[in-house]
Order: structure tokens, then C-alpha cells, then sequence
């Protein structure tokens, strides 16, 4: 069969109907025959995954996805709905994530191609060849569509179901003869040896008829036919490493399961083939025939949820435009040779009729129908780590409910209920479960609301078994890891941020190790860098603390520490910077003068620190002209000291591009002290007319930075300012001494005259 395919998922069904097996074989690692109690549980619901990791280190790992829709899932249902046994073959789990000999720790895993969760490097010529066997024989057949070739030559045949895989696994060995990859790769001979394995224990138990469910590519290698000497899989099964492996269910998401997620045996459209398998289900289930051609059974349906979706985003689509745009999908279907409507006739007649030949409105729909947005459900049963169960008990008890889709939630930090949210999801980031990422709270400027958008990601069940060596309970894990972070970390910046982190995440204990970490750093610390990137979230917690009701005293004495010794390291550590260094400074400053401007009034040592920084004329004119403006903006300097600090800098005998760097820093922020100080605006108008061109070429993309960082009124409002010059100053332009036309000008002048009830001046008379 074809992993994740609805038209296999119908085969499947009818084989296994047909044939009535003794035993169910399909592909997975047998320590998946662990998690069969569960599998029939009314609150498995896919899409789902079983879960393979190496407990000493959950990093490695393997997920095995499974949808309504595949013919696994199928398999494994009828035989338990049918008291049929089920086993699972292929390479054991404790070797498929053992580490492997002689290499670093904790490598990245390396499962199956068709079980891997993650994306891979780019495969060797052969293996790409052998990826996708069924693309090849479509793509032979002149198909661009693997699933739409398995539909035409596969399941629209009237022979027996039986027959048809037997066709198929001739084709497969003439794939495999073709190729020759199946005989170079060990891995793929290692987990066909498993693979056989499993059967030759079912035939010696005496099983009669045994039904294998397996990847297309496998079925010649596993026929008996085609067996080799059992001696021959032994030895490719002697002597590999092994390691102690734990298996459970994970709930899995629809775009989990698609191509673009990186899972290698994805499918480009989820949610149409989940759409497909339904249908036709509920068409079985009916009693009613299903026809070759599924006309009303899917095309129909498919065009009303399209339609319901574009009517749920505002757009309009009309009862009348389904009917028109299911009649334009089976004319196409017709003119390319299709014997059926599949996807890109839906969407073609979709975007022509229903969007009005515009694909913009079908993206809007993209996600919600042919991706899908299902998320599966496990049982309460279902084995998990202590961390695991404790964060499902707090997402019950605070009703934050998982989702595959991107929800937002604004939090008052003021009610008990919404600050405990907050609090998970703060505790979870720590853990590197980012189910949360915050955004803009709205319009407020108060810190006691806080804005969420929440989406699960299958892939978090892995980093909470990882989290789970930290701790049994989120709050126990976030603060032993925290701590341990603490301990071992050497960035002064990292630190402070860390103190912030620990601050919204309400954890006293780990705060303490990370704030006694951070006093040893500071003493220690000689990067002025870091000195400076760490104040402004130190002063985030210092100036907060009063919303969370936390103690943050320790936290105040480490600051006063760091901003002194910012403050005596400014000035050297700003000598001698290129423009990548000064940019970096330049912006550690700013978030230093932030934070400082939060808890109070600069200090005197910091004060003087900046005004020693910009008296300087060595400093890179970035981080200069961005303390200048700083003490400007706190009353330091007058404009009058800023106008000449200004002139001189951008004065002929000065080097353009050092000038250009100054007035970058110096106008970044806002351009009203353009617009109000007609001096400063003179200055750089006419520092710009008076520059040569071959320096203006270089100058240009400069300027025109500095610039494009202000809003389009006030770049308009500063471009008028500049043309007319009207209160700019004392100075005029050069074209500004011309001689009028006073000739030219004698009528207007006597129109507005008569306007104002004047008399107006005679022929020869000076206006």
C-alpha cells in the first residue's frame, strides 16, 4: 500500500475482508505491540502517532503517524473489530535509537524514512530514487499526481482487490530491479531482515494466511517467495546496539502529516484526503454503491465546505457558483482524460468560479480544508511521563484546551485563574514547549495584561519527556532547570534575561540561584556589552515586581552593581568599534537607558558616562550621535550645544559616510525634532546640498535608511518643510537672490488688491 493514502485505506479494507488472515503483520517496530490494549479505545481518535524514544535520552526518537485515512490505521481497526491478533514488524526501536558506535552523544535520530517526524538532509541520488516508488510509476505513467495515478490504475479496476496488490508488488520488484538501491542500502536490507523475521515466527506458529501491511516498496522483499536463507537476515541483525526504549501514544495534527512539514512520508493535502476517506466510508456504511466516478459523493461536499469557508471570511459565494463550479470540475476532469474529479480540478474550478478567478480567497481556505486542522485525542489511559500528566491536569483545571489551529487568548493578570495561565505557559517556554507566544496586549500601557496566541505542536510529547529528567510537575522542572542553567552559563545578558524569565514564571527558589549567578557574574564580567544588555530586563523585574508581588531586592542590589560598572567601562568599550560593533553597542545602550529610565533617575556615574561618550569625537559616529541625542532628550544638552555638535560633524572638512552614521543615531526614534528645530533641519539640508555626487552615490542608501524608518506623514510633512523652507532660518537657497518678474507678477497682485479693498498699484509701479 501507500502510506497515508485514502485509495489504499479502500484497498486495505477490502483485501483484509477478503482474504479473513489468521494474523495482521504491518509495518511499525514490534514494541509497538505494547500499545494494542489501547488501540481500540473509543478516545484514540487520529490523527495520532505512537511514540518510540530512547529513555536515556528522549531526543532520540521516532514518531509513527497515523490518520483516519491510513491504511495502518485501517488494518489495525478491522483486526481488532474482527478479534484478528496484530503484530508489528520492522527494525526494533532499541536499535533503530540506540547511539550509534563512536560518535558524539545524543545525535540526532535516525528512523525510517517513512516514520521520520523531522525534516532530513537532502538524500543521496539513490536513496531519493527509492523514496517514493509509486511517484516514480506515476510519474512513467505521465501523472504528477502519485495518489491521483493509485486511484486511476489501481483502485478503478474491477478485478479482484487481492489481485490488484499483487500487481502492484510486481511492479514494486520492477522498481527495486531498476533501481538497485533496495540491495545497497543496509539500513533498508536491516529492516526487511526484521521484517521477515516477524513472519517466519507466524508461519512457524502455523498461521495459514498472513496479512503483511507494509510500504509498497517492501511487499517483493517480503513475499516467500523471495525469502533468503534465515541465516542470511540473522547476520544482518547480529551485533547491533541497543538501548532501553519506552513507547505511548501522542496526539498528532493534520499538517503534521503533510509534505511541507518535513515528515518524509507526508502527503501534500491531509485535509482532502481525510474529506475523501470520510466520504466514501459513510457511503459504505449507507449501503450505497460507490461509483467510479465519486461525482456527488465527494465534489459536491468538497464545494460546500469551500464555500462555507469563503462565507465565514466575509467573502461572498452563492448556492448558484457551487453548482457552476461542480459542473466546471468534471469538464475539466473530462478534457485532461481523468476518469474522476480530484484536487487541482476542484481548485481550478474553485478559483475560476467561486473567487472570481483571483487564488488569493482559495489561500485564505488553504490551511482549514486541504491541510486540515484536526488535532488526534489520546486516552486518559494512555501511558505518559509525570510531566505530562501534570500539564494535561492543568490545561483541564485552567481550561486552556490544546488546538492545532493558532488561537488568542488576553490574559488579566489581576484575576487568580487567567495570572495561574500565564504562569504555565511562561513555565513551559522555560522547558522549550513554546505552546504560547506572546504578543501585543493592545491599547494599554499597564503591565498587568498579557496576550497569547496558543498552538500545539505533536512534536512538544517529545520535549516533555526530555523535560521530565528535570522534574515531575512543570513548576518543579522549569526551576531545576532554570537552575541548572544558571550554574553553567557565562553570558552576563543570558543571565539577566534568565531573571526576567524566572520573574513572570513565579519561581522564588530558581530566581535566587539565577540572581546569586548573576552577582558572582558581574564581578567577574569585563564585556561592557554585556554589562549594558544585561540592565534593561533586571529593571523589567526591579520596576514590576509589584504586579506579581515578588521580592525583588536581590534583584535591585545586582542592578546598582551592574549599572556602575557599565557606567566605567562605557567609554573604552566604545573605542575602536566597526560598524557591526557600533551598531550592537548602539542598541545596548538604548535598552540600557530604557531599563534605567524604568526604575528612577539616572545615576550620576551613568550620566556622566554618556556625556564622556559624547563629547568624544573618536567614538563611531552611530553610537556618538545616539548619546547625543539621549542627553538631548533628557535636558543634558540644549539645542544650541546640539546645532554646533551637528555643524561640526557634518562640516566639509568631515568625512561624509562618518557624518551619514552620526545622523543616523542621532534621528533615530522619531523626526519631530526635525520638524520643530529649524536649525538642526537647515544644518542637515544643507549639508546634503554641498555633498559631491560621487560621495552622494555612496551617501544615498544611508540616508535613505535613516530616513525610511519614519512614518509616511512625517516624511511628507518633512519633504514639504524642505521645498518651501518657510521659517527654516535666516538662510535662503542660492536660486534665492534671483530677480522677479514683477511684470508677471502685476496681476495677481492687483486681484488680491481688490480682494482686500486696497488700491491697487498703477502700471510701472513696484508691486
Amino acid at each position: 500500500m501507500r502510506h497515508h493514502g485514502p485509495g489504499s485505506a479502500r484497498s486495505v479494507a477490502a483485501a483484509l475482508a477478503e482474504l479473513q488472515p489468521d494474523v495482521v503483520v504491518i509495518e511499525g517496530p514490534p514494541e509497538l505491540d505494547g500499545l494494542l490494549d489501547l488501540a481500540g479505545h473509543p478516545d484514540l481518535v487520529p490523527p495520532v502517532a505512537a511514540l518510540a524514544y530512547a529513555v536515556d535520552a528522549p531526543r532520540r526518537a521516532a514518531f509513527y503517524p497515523l490518520a483516519e485515512f491510513s491504511p495502518e490505521w485501517v488494518a489495525l481497526r478491522w483486526a481488532l473489530a474482527h478479534g484478528v491478533e496484530v503484530r508489528f514488524a520492522d527494525l526494533p526501536a532499541v536499535h533503530a535509537l540506540a547511539e550509534p558506535p563512536d560518535t558524539a552523544p545524543d545525535p540526532a535520530p535516525d528512523p525510517a524514512p517513512d516514520t521520520a517526524p523531522d525534516p532530513a538532509p537532502a538524500p543521496a541520488p539513490e536513496v531519493a530514487a527509492a523514496s517514493d516508488p509509486i511517484g516514480r510509476l506515476a510519474e512513467a505513467a505521465g501523472y504528477d499526481d502519485a495518489e491521483r495515478w493509485w486511484e486511476d490504475a489501481v483502485e478503478h479496476r474491477a478485478s479482484s482487490t487481492l489481485e490488484r496488490f499483487a500487481a502492484i508488488r510486481e511492479a514494486m520488484a520492477a522498481v527495486r530491479e531498476s533501481d538497485g538501491w533496495a540491495d545497497r542500502d543496509e539500513e533498508n536490507q536491516r529492516r526487511e531482515a526484521a521484517m521477515r523475521r516477524v513472519l517466519r515466527a507466524c508461519v512457524k506458529e502455523g498461521r495459514e494466511r498472513v496479512a503483511v501491511v507494509c510500504g509498497a516498496y517492501h511487499a517483493p522483499a517480503l513475499h516467500p517467495d523471495a525469502f533468503p536463507p534465515a541465516a542470511h537476515d540473522n547476520r544482518l541483525l547480529a551485533r547491533l546496539p541497543k538501548t532501553k526504549v519506552a513507547v505511548t501514544w501522542a496526539p498528532w495534527t493534520a499538517d503534521r502529516l503533510a509534505f511541507a512539514s518535513g515528515y518524509g512520508a507526508g502527503v501534500t493535502s491531509p485535509g482532502w484526503y481525510q474529506h475523501l476517506f470520510v466520504t466514501w466510508q459513510r457511503a459504505a456504511m449507507a449501503g450505497e454503491p460507490i461509483p467510479a466516478d465519486p461525482g456527488d459523493l465527494v465534489v459536491a461536499g468538497w464545494l460546500t465546505r469551500v464555500a462555507r469557508a469563503l462565507r465565514e471570511e466575509g467573502l461572498a459565494a452563492a448556492p448558484a457558483t457551487v453548482v457552476e463550479a461542480a459542473r466546471l470540475a468534471e469538464a475539466l476532469a473530462t478534457v485532461r482524460g481523468r476518469p474522476s474529479v480530484g484536487l487541482s480540478e476542484l481548485n481550478d474550478a474553485t478559483e475560476a468560479v467561486l473567487c472570481e478567478g483571483s487564488s488569493l480567497p482559495l489561500q485564505l481556505v488553504h490551511r482549514r480544508l486541504i491541510v486540515g486542522e484536526q488535532l488526534g485525542r489520546v486516552p486518559e489511559e494512555t501511558p505518559m511521563v509525570p510531566l505530562a500528566r501534570d500539564l494535561e491536569r492543568q490545561q483541564r483545571a485552567l481550561r486552556l484546551k490544546p488546538s492545532a489551529s493558532a488561537t488568542t487568548v488576553v490574559l488579566d493578570l489581576r484575576k487568580e485563574s487567567q495570572r495561574e495561565r500565564s504562569l504555565l505557559l511562561h513555565r513551559l517556554r522555560l522547558l522549550g514547549i513554546p505552546w504560547g507566544e506572546e504578543g501585543d496586549a493592545g491599547r494599554t500601557t499597564g503591565t498587568f495584561k498579557e496576550a497569547w496566541t496558543l498552538q500545539w505542536d505533536p512534536e512538544f510529547a517529545v520535549a516533555l519527556v526530555e523535560a521530565g529528567l528535570h522534574g515531575t510537575t512543570v513548576v518543579g522542572a522549569a526551576g531545576a532547570l532554570v537552575a541548572e542553567r544558571a550554574r553553567t552559563a557565562t553570558d552576563l545578558a543570558a543571565l539577566g534575561a534568565l531573571v526576567e524569565q524566572c520573574f513572570v514564571a513565579e519561581l522564588p527558589e530558581a530566581l535566587d540561584a539565577v540572581t546569586e549567578a548573576l552577582s558572582r557574574q558581574t564581578a567577574q564580567q569585563h564585556d561592557v556589552l554585556g554589562l549594558l544588555e544585561a540592565i534593561e530586563p533586571l529593571a523589567r523585574t526591579r520596576r514590576y515586581g509589584d504586579v506579581r508581588q515578588a521580592d525583588t531586592s536581590a534583584v535591585a542590589a545586582v542592578l546598582d552593581t551592574v549599572i556602575v560598572r557599565a557606567a566605567v567601562d562605557l567609554r573604552p568599550g566604545c573605542a575602536s568599534l566597526d560598524d557591526d560593533a557600533a551598531d550592537r553597542m548602539r542598541r545596548a545602550i538604548d535598552g540600557a537607558q530604557r531599563g534605567i529610565s524604568l526604575v528612577g533617575e539616572e545615576p550620576a556615574v551613568w550620566r556622566e558616562a554618556l556625556v564622556a561618550v559624547a563629547a568624544d569625537d573618536a567614538v563611531h559616529g552611530a553610537v556618538s550621535g545616539r548619546v547625543n541625542r539621549i542627553l538631548l532628550d533628557l535636558g543634558v544638552l540644549d539645542a544650541e550645544e546640539i546645532a554646533r555638535r551637528l555643524s561640526r560633524r557634518l562640516s566639509v572638512g568631515a568625512a561624509a559616510l562618518a557624518g551619514a552614521a552620526w545622523l543616523d543615531g542621532f534621528l533615530d526614534g522619531d523626526v519631530i525634532l526635525l520638524l520643530h528645530d529649524h536649525d538642526l533641519l537647515r544644518l542637515v539640508d544643507d549639508w546634503v546640498s554641498t555633498v559631491d555626487d560621487t560621495t552622494f552615490e555612496d551617501l544615498l542608501p544611508l540616508l535613505r535608511r535613516t530616513f525610511s524608518r519614519f512614518p509616511p506623514p512625517e516624511r511628507r510633512q518633512l519633504g514639504t518643510r524642505l521645498r518651501r523652507r518657510d521659517g527654516v532660518g535666516p538662510a535662503q537657497r542660492s536660486s534665492a537672490g534671483a530677480e522677479l518678474d514683477l511684470e508677471r507678477a502685476l496681476p495677481a497682485v492687483r486681484r488680491v488688491a481688490a480682494l482686500l479693498g486696497v488700491a491697487a498699484p498703477s502700471p510701472g509701479e513696484t508691486p
